[in-house]
């Protein structure tokens, strides 16, 4: 439900400003990525993870998406995928020579398996 200003105009959330923006140019990848973020805030788990599972398949593929999806798949208890997530997003890391990223799901991914 939009809020409104005193003088009656609707003031857009953050996901319908992004949703507008991604009208404009539905490709963006860093849009997408914050739409999904967006759509956890939301509790829209299922749409967020449907946004994350199309950066990762992306060329190249967008390595935050990831990270931030097994960390989703983890708070909804499905470690085993979260897992998989994880390792093929390490993978793509090295690829792309992003060492940081790549440590961050290391030890995220290092946590679950004491699980």
């Amino acid at each position: 439900m939009p809020l409104f200003r005193l003088m009656g105009e609707p003031i857009m959330s953050r996901r319908e400003q992004i949703e507008k923006l991604l009208r404009a140019d539905p490709n963006d990848t860093f849009l997408n990525y914050t739409l999904a973020l967006e759509w956890d805030k939301e509790g829209e788990t299922g749409k967020s993870l449907e946004l994350f599972a199309r950066l990762m398949t992306h060329d190249p593929p967008y390595v935050p998406a990831f990270f931030m999806a097994g960390q989703l798949l983890t708070r909804m208890n499905r470690e085993d995928e979260a897992r998989q997530v994880l390792t093929e997003g390490i993978q793509h890391a090295r690829q792309q020579g992003n060492e940081h990223a790549a440590a961050e799901m290391t030890e995220f991914l290092a946590g679950l398996v004491d699980l």
